[in-house]
């Protein structure tokens, strides 16, 4: 039985590394981090370089300011985060009705969202719940399940920024082999940035019940086009709709000063 041996110590050693690395999000759920907060922001950052080369960035002043004040407005509530000093928005060129936000603090708004947001906290509600990912480290926990199902915890000698880790390190950002595409996080991630991204909203002065709004208005603007929710890695828009409610009736009075962004 010597042969098994090898097996046998290597699942004591990645399970004592899983064990080390485990750690609870904002909402208190338990995750397992392998990569360091310097790494993933790195990773963010190279991704999001590149992506600005790739797609159209949208040159308008008044559209980009108004998506500016939104972010800076709900950024100023954020404590200093680890691996980054400054968070970066960028507003592009694109039908798509989206947004996205990497570690390294890089935001990614394109314009087709600002035809379905159509006020400023509806803004904030989406950009809040980007922001909630990077909050929550969904990359780093995204990534790191992917490291362990499929090339082993190799921590000592992975480059999550090289060529043989490329693919699976742009699935953990939520970005396709190819940029621009985005790729869905998984339910309980989804639910838990609607969580975090509507304190924040709320926090930064921005109308919570506007989250709602926001999501009526997605499912007129798909036609009311989804599959079925146990298809599906994001909650239905009813039972987000739903649970949004549920989690306003909860939120305290911040009293905050009401923004003026205005496009």
């Amino acid at each position: 039985m010597s042969h098994f041996r090898p097996l046998f110590i290597t699942g004591v050693l990645a399970s004592t590394m899983v064990l080390s690395a485990c750690s609870s999000s904002p909402t208190g759920r338990q995750q397992v981090l392998l990569f360091s907060d310097q790494e993933m922001s790195q990773l963010g950052s190279q991704s999001f370089d590149t992506l600005k080369k790739q797609e159209k960035v949208n040159k308008d002043a008044k559209t980009n300011q108004y998506v500016q004040c939104v972010t800076d407005t709900l950024t100023a509530k954020l404590s200093p985060a680890e691996g980054f000093s400054d968070w970066e928005v960028v507003v592009f060129d694109s039908e798509q009705v989206n947004a996205f936000a990497l570690p390294g603090g890089k935001i990614g708004v394109y314009t087709g969202l600002l035809n379905v947001a159509t006020n400023q906290d509806q803004l904030a509600s989406v950009i809040g719940h980007e922001i909630g990912h990077v909050i929550a480290q969904h990359s780093n926990e995204r990534l790191s399940r992917s490291q362990m199902a499929n090339v082993g915890l190799k921590l000592s000698s992975i480059a999550i920024s090289g060529t043989d880790y490329h693919d699976a390190a742009m699935a953990g950002l939520g970005l396709g082999v190819q940029y621009g595409v985005l790729m869905p996080y998984g339910r309980a991630q989804e639910s838990e940035s609607d969580i975090i991204g509507l304190r924040l909203m709320a926090q930064a002065g921005f109308d919570p019940n506007e989250s709602v709004s926001l999501w009526k208005n997605m499912n007129k603007a798909s036609g009311g086009q989804q599959p079925p929710e146990l298809l599906s890695t994001h909650p239905s828009h009813d039972t987000r709709i739903d649970d949004l409610k549920a989690e306003i009736a909860k939120l305290p009075a911040y009293n905050a000063p009401r923004p003026q962004c205005r496009i």
